[in-house]
């Protein structure tokens, strides 16, 4: 089954990138085929902040990577604040709770290896 727009968890695009064989090949197809896969203006804050605390060394700007995938970029708007704020509290990372908001109010499947998601009401594809 063909998934036709997708959002990138940060690590999942980072392994992307890398060609991290941690991103597993049913997932890699998916984004490969994909019509669109977007990568969070969350994930570009997200990855700076741990990379300036020296948790995360990057090859270049998060934009570039985005940009030379051919993905695209998904802004943060203010419906996706209010709808980052409204979901219930099973995990409290704000980088993952805004990637929920956008992917529920964008329409689109959250590509992630994190299984604490599962608990939210969001189309996901494990990794």
């Amino acid at each position: 089954m063909r998934i036709n727009k997708l959002l990138l968890d940060t690590h999942v695009f980072l392994w992307w990138r890398a060609n991290d064989r941690l991103l597993q090949e049913p997932a890699r197809s998916a984004i490969a085929e994909a019509d669109v896969v977007f990568v969070s203006a969350a994930t570009a804050w997200e990855a700076a902040i741990k990379a300036s605390l020296g948790r995360l060394d990057l090859p270049d700007s998060i934009e570039s990577g985005v940009e030379n995938s051919g993905f695209e970029k998904l802004l943060i708007s203010f419906s996706h604040a209010e709808a980052a704020a409204a979901l219930p509290s099973h995990h409290g990372d704000p980088f993952d709770r805004m990637l929920i908001a956008q992917a529920v109010s964008e329409d689109l499947t959250l590509v992630t290896h994190d299984r604490r998601l599962e608990a939210y009401e969001v189309s996901i594809l494990w990794t």
